[in-house]
């Protein structure tokens, strides 16, 4: 069994900020990370490599060079070999363009039996590069995916909504995309990260390489455009803390509350 897992190295949104001026995000200095989502997703692929023979895990990322780190990471995890399509003809790709990168690398690398991808990224939140990736390569998906287990050839998961759960059954091959409530993520260990630091493990490959859509890839072919980042003004206002026991902080919110006909 083949499976390819892509991830995204995203910067901790925790510590980015936003250039008041310019409106662009300030990345300098600002750690980058494995996009959690896509951490959930490496981590299943090697469940299911740690519960069966003959499996092999290969990664596949795109972005510029220095993304390699996240390659080198899922490497130490576990990963068998990794993908890094780097280009300049694939720089300012939005949803759609790196969909329709990702899927002429998958295309190139030829027999995979399960895709995984992570449900979104924390730097767009769009949800929308995995679904896209199973359109173009003509494939089922699964999408939120909270449990997964394979069954006579077969992939049964159970995907989470809102307010329950679906049990989908599909054949291979599928996407599917992971949600945290799947699993936990393993740390690296210390054979991998020699292996990852030491070993021949990742391929760089250009958008020639992978035969990639020329027109539908990079900033030309992309046809979602951001017109403007900015920071959400604060709410001004002063702020009073109610001192006093329980019972009478809570009589005097009510109190102001009412007055303000918030309720």
């Amino acid at each position: 069994m083949n499976i390819i897992v892509c991830i995204k190295q995203v910067p901790d949104t925790n510590e980015v900020k936003i250039d008041p001026v310019k409106g662009t995000l300030i990345r300098e200095g600002v750690p980058s990370i494995i996009n959690p989502d896509d951490k959930n997703a490496l981590e299943e692929a090697l469940r299911i490599k740690d519960e069966n023979e003959d499996v092999k895990v290969t990664v596949l990322s795109m972005g510029p060079p220095q993304a390699e780190v996240a390659l080198v990471e899922a490497i130490a995890m576990g990963a068998d070999e990794a993908i890094l399509l780097s280009d300049r003809a694939f720089a300012g790709s939005d949803t759609w363009a790196t969909s329709t990168a990702l899927a002429a690398g998958i295309k190139a690398i030829g027999d995979y039996d399960i895709i995984f991808c992570g449900r979104q990224a924390i730097d767009g939140d769009t949800a929308q590069v995995g679904p896209q990736i199973a359109e173009h390569l003509n494939i089922p998906q699964i999408t939120y995916v909270e449990e997964l287990k394979l069954e006579n050839g077969k992939v049964r998961a159970k995907r989470a909504l809102e307010d329950g759960y679906f049990v989908i059954e599909s054949e291979c091959p599928v996407l599917i995309t992971a949600i945290k409530e799947l699993n936990e993520p393993r740390y690296p260990s210390i054979r991998g990260i020699y292996k990852g630091f030491n070993g021949d493990n990742i391929k760089v490959l250009s958008a020639k390489d992978v035969n990639a859509d020329m027109d539908n890839i990079g900033l030309d072919g992309s046809p979602t455009q951001v017109n403007k980042s900015f920071t959400p003004p604060g709410r001004g206002g002063e702020s009073e803390i109610l001192e006093g026991s329980p019972k009478d902080v809570a009589r005097e919110l009510i109190v102001r509350l009412k007055e303000e006909k918030v309720i």
